[in-house]
């Protein structure tokens, strides 16, 4: 499973604009409505603390209605922090 890499500030813009596509007030509510992810996971992709997984950005696609090509981001590979801390603390 591969990993969704915004530039800084459009993970939340992308969140966003889901809410608002399909009429939704809150993360929390978005949560209600069949995503398959808690909210404090959902809160933590918001703030951009982490990574988007791409099984969650294509189900946020598909709720919505949303089309990937609208967006600017980047496929890394799922271990793509862990190489980067790996090498880091190898030092």
């Amino acid at each position: 499973m591969a990993r969704i890499k915004f530039e800084k500030g459009k993970q939340r813009e992308f969140f966003e604009k889901v809410l608002e596509s399909i009429s939704c007030p809150s993360l929390r509510e978005l949560v209600n409505r069949g995503v398959s992810m808690n909210y404090s996971g959902l809160k933590n992709y918001f703030c951009e603390r982490r990574l988007l997984s791409e099984d969650l950005f294509n189900e946020l696609l598909h709720i919505s209605g949303l089309k990937r090509e609208g967006f600017d981001f980047q496929i890394v590979a799922e271990n793509w922090g862990q190489v980067k801390g790996g090498k880091i603390s190898k030092r």
